[in-house]
Order: structure tokens, then C-alpha cells, then sequence
């Protein structure tokens, strides 16, 4: 018998300070796994499949991220009613935020699509503990002002592999980065908030294994004053054999937007 399949693009939000990252993983909790398992009960016997538009690490949350949502031969009749019953059988640190149909061409992996990462942080003194899901802190002075400088020199088209976790010698590391900025954050606010805190913003199409993180480490120990601005320019040049050897927490990096071009 031939099945038709349906397709839906569903976005959603989570925190992910409990998580073990988005893939499904032995004997570990991830987001990918309360989700299906959520779909499995709401859907009852209907039988589908779902693919995220990416994975994120554990502890990373993720303001709008993507997956699409396969379904064979019934269809969704009723987005709102599905959406609210999504939503009232996740677990509370996920929600779904939208569902749209889309049809048989459309690739959430492959499909061109343009992510924005924000890495929230502070400096100087320690903060409350229920920042700690969502901003890293770290607890010497920084000078923000050169981190600022040093975020602007990861715009545009580089070599990459310094800001990619364990890479080899056969991978691909020549990325793009639309924008990188570091700015005052007005985005994330909560009266347990520091005065003063900061967003890392990183805008491109596609990232390598921990890349952020990498990139964020680089910036921290610049703003140490470990690094200079020099060093950076090096690492971003084709002929680099740089390794970077700090990886920032990951509980600071949120994913905040998943565009589809």
C-alpha cells in the first residue's frame, strides 16, 4: 500500500540547561527525545519521523529553532488545536512556537537557511545563581571595549578550522560569518540580572562543532589580555595551524533565530 507522507515545518524554544543536547543519546535526557516521545503519545498510532535543523550541545538553549515533522497519511487538520496540545504535554523548559506545512522539496538540513547565535555574558563579579541557565560569568575584568574589536574580525569569509573542536585534516573549515558584534544586552532581562551584561552575536549559514564556544573563548582571553588582536587576524588566515584551547561554558549560548532563505 502507498503511503502519503505529509510535511511540516515546526518551530519551537527551549532551555536547555537539563539537556543533554539535541540528539537522541543512550540512556541520557535530550531535546530531540522529549519531543518524539511527545509526538508519540499525542499522535497515538500515527506514524512519523522528525529531523532538526541542527544540533545544539548540552546545556545550549535555544530561543527559535527548527525541525520538520513527517506524518503518514492523516494529516494535521487543525494547527491551533495541535499546538495547544503539543505545548500542554511538553515538558515546561520546551515549547513549540509554530507549525506551517511544507511540501516534499523541502530539506531543513539542506535547505539554505541562516542561524543567529547569541553568547550572553558578564564580567567581574559573580551573579545570582538562577542567571546561571542562561549567561555565563566569568569572574576577572575584562576590557570589553578590545573584545568588541576582536568580535568584528570574525565577519566575513575565513578559515575556521582554529574555532573547530578536534579537527582534522580533511575537513572543510572555510565558513562565512554574515555578522559578529558584541553588544549591550537589552534582549535577556530578569530583575535577578546583573546591571551590566553582554550578547556575543554571531550570524551565519553554517557552523563547525563547538565553533561559537571557540570563538567566544578566543574573545575572553583577549579581553585577559592573554591574546592580542593580532593573534586572531593570524588564526583566520588559510595557512593557520593555531589549536584554540579554550572552549567557553556552554550554558551561555542560546540558538535565537533559524531563517529559511
Amino acid at each position: 500500500m502507498f503511503d502519503k507522507r505529509y510535511y511540516y515545518l515546526i518551530k519551537i524554544q527551549y532551555l536547555g540547561y537539563r539537556f543533554h543536547g539535541w540528539q537522541k543519546q543512550p540512556d541520557v535526557k535530550t531535546v530531540h527525545l522529549m519531543i518524539d516521545r511527545t509526538l508519540k503519545f499525542i499522535l497515538k498510532d500515527v506514524r512519523f519521523k522528525t529531523l532538526g535543523a541542527g544540533r545544539t550541545d548540552a546545556m545550549v538553549s535555544a530561543n527559535e529553532a527548527a525541525l520538520e515533522l513527517f506524518i503518514y497519511n492523516k494529516p494535521i487538520l487543525d494547527f491551533d488545536a495541535f499546538l495547544a496540545l503539543f505545548n500542554h504535554n511538553l515538558p515546561q523548559d520546551i515549547r513549540a512556537l509554530s507549525i506551517e506545512e511544507v511540501d516534499k522539496t523541502f530539506n531543513i538540513i539542506q535547505d539554505s537557511k541562516l542561524k543567529e547565535y547569541h553568547y550572553v555574558f558578564s564580567q567581574g563579579k559573580k551573579n545570582h545563581p538562577f542567571c546561571a541557565p542562561l549567561m555565563t560569568t566569568i569572574l576577572e575584568p575584562l576590557d570589553v571595549e578590545l573584545m568588541r574589536e576582536g568580535a568584528k574580525l570574525f565577519t566575513g569569509s575565513h578559515n575556521f578550522k582554529t574555532y573547530c573542536y578536534r579537527a582534522t585534516d580533511k575537513g572543510e573549515y572555510y565558513r562565512t560569518i554574515v555578522s559578529s558584534a558584541i553588544i549591550d544586552n537589552t534582549i535577556y532581562t530578569a530583575n535577578f540580572f546583573p546591571a551590566q551584561s553582554y550578547v556575543f552575536k554571531v550570524v551565519g549559514k553554517g557552523f563547525m562543532r563547538n565553533q561559537i564556544r571557540l570563538m567566544f573563548g578566543c574573545l575572553i582571553k583577549l579581553g585577559r589580555g592573554d591574546v592580542t588582536l593580532d593573534y586572531i587576524k593570524e588564526t583566520l588566515h588559510q595557512d593557520s595551524t593555531e589549536v584554540m584551547d579554550y572552549i567557553a561554558p556552554a550554558s551561555g549560548l542560546i540558538l535565537h533565530a533559524v531563517n529559511f532563505e
